[in-house]
């Protein structure tokens, strides 16, 4: 992908909760073939939204999830483990000894497609 997210180091994700309400939250991410990928905790409430509607919007932002350019609408998926170590890898190529530091965090790693 590219575009908007071109030298950005966060994006601000919206998901959408079964209101319909959205919930933005800043996000790392890595562009990887025509998407991007994150990684989360795996009971995050992204996450719990993202399993019962993949719909989502983003937008270049701050870390604060001020966002720096216009909302694109996409779609998620939660990915598998096989996908999920070529996820962590394009983070870790990315954000380096942050990566490092913050990785083990980590339990669940999403795609996110441009629609």
């Amino acid at each position: 992908m590219t575009g908007p997210l071109d030298g950005e180091r966060f994006v601000s994700l919206q998901t959408f909760r079964s209101s319909g309400e959205a919930v933005a939250t800043p996000v790392w991410f890595a562009v990887v073939d025509g998407g991007f990928v994150l990684g989360t905790h795996g009971d995050s409430g992204k996450v719990r939204r993202l399993r019962a509607n993949p719909t989502v919007r983003f937008a270049a932002s701050n870390y604060r999830g001020l966002e720096s350019g216009d909302y694109q609408e996409g779609s998620a998926v939660v990915l598998d483990d096989d996908e999920a170590a070529a996820a962590a890898a394009a983070l870790a190529a990315k954000y380096g000894w942050q990566w490092f530091l913050f990785s083990r965090l980590i339990e669940c790693y999403v795609r996110v497609e441009p629609l």
